[in-house]
């Protein structure tokens, strides 16, 4: 069997694991939903464990009264804090380098030119990917897929379990939604805004308010034709981070539109609350590399583990027909 250059091995891997942070950072700073889950902080390894764990708070502290005097206080224990648990998801793409690129990249230069060919075109694989899983309803793939917004943000909000928490017997833990076939209107220009507006405040708490959403083309198209002339600007902010958006309420939140949301859904989101957990030791790193029993080439392993998590379901809401 052919073993290719051990040489050639050393300066592969090393190649890869120094592009691996900068793969990281791109994947996340190329997606809208994850730029801004970042800029919210909500873009954090995990360590590991056996699941990813979200804590919440999923009550009010029960001690809370209002007193006069000498009048005695609560003091019982007040159980407010649980744990949403969500599976491990693993992606794969493989940077090959055969014998005979070898032969032909001899010099150091030349395979480090190559590489970052095979790198850049793992990256956009990579990203894309994981920029469709990103809406995802955790079925792809037989399941090993994200769990993507479809998951968390349920077309049927009052039943399934997210995170492993039955919805059906948690009303807390239940998304908001405005489907337009069961109000029985026609989703069109003249009836998103109205859809949006009742997303934007049924996801308001105390303050709190939604501040993106992301439609597929057919409603970014109606919120895009709903707008007068000199209403249709961008986000400055989001402009000066590489994407196009509108502003909703006079910039309380931003609507970007995303070819893989599916074309009549829009999401109504508190990013606060959305998270991006990718596994500190499997975010896009190498494995050692392999040689192949049946081929005269170099493979090596660039893997990824994680999940999309949601740690308050009750501020997200999602606008359908």
């Amino acid at each position: 069997m052919p073993v290719p250059n051990t040489s050639y091995t050393e300066i592969i891997t090393t190649t890869i694991d120094n592009y691996s942070d900068t793969i990281a950072d791109n994947v996340e700073t190329h997606n809208s939903l994850l730029a801004r889950v970042r800029k919210r902080g909500g873009s954090k390894p995990v360590s590991g464990g056996v699941t990813i764990l979200e804590n919440l708070e999923y009550a009010e502290n029960s001690t809370f009264k209002w007193y006069s005097g000498l009048e005695t206080l609560s003091v019982s224990a007040s159980d407010v804090l649980t744990s949403a648990s969500f599976a491990w998801k693993q992606a794969n793409a493989n940077v090959v380098v055969s014998g005979l690129e070898q032969l032909q990249n001899a010099s150091e230069q030349q395979m480090h030119d190559l590489l970052k060919s095979r790198i850049k075109n793992a990256e956009r694989t990579m990203r894309n990917n994981i920029g469709a899983a990103l809406f995802y309803s955790n079925t792809e793939s037989s399941g090993k897929a994200i769990g993507g917004l479809q998951h968390l943000v349920a077309d049927l909000p009052t039943s399934g379990t997210v995170g492993g928490i039955d919805a059906s017997a948690q009303t807390f833990w239940r998304n908001q939604f405005y489907d337009f076939s069961t109000l029985s209107i026609t989703a069109s220009a003249s009836t998103i805004t109205a859809a949006m507006n009742n997303q934007f405040i049924n996801t308001t708490r105390n303050g709190e308010t939604a501040d993106y959403f992301v439609a597929g083309p057919t409603y970014f198209e109606y919120y895009l034709a709903s707008l007068q002339a000199n209403q249709r600007f961008e986000s400055d902010e989001s402009a000066s981070a590489g994407f196009k958006s509108l502003k909703f309420w006079g910039g309380a939140a931003d609507v970007f539109f995303d070819a893989n949301c599916s074309a009549t859904r829009m999401y109504c989101l508190n990013t606060d609350y959305i998270k991006y957990r990718p596994a500190s030791t499997r975010n896009f790193v190498t494995l050692p590399d392999k040689v192949s029993v049946n081929q005269d080439a170099i493979v090596v392993p660039m893997v990824w583990a994680g999940n999309m998590c949601v740690s308050n379901r009750s501020l997200q809401g999602l606008i359908l027909a």
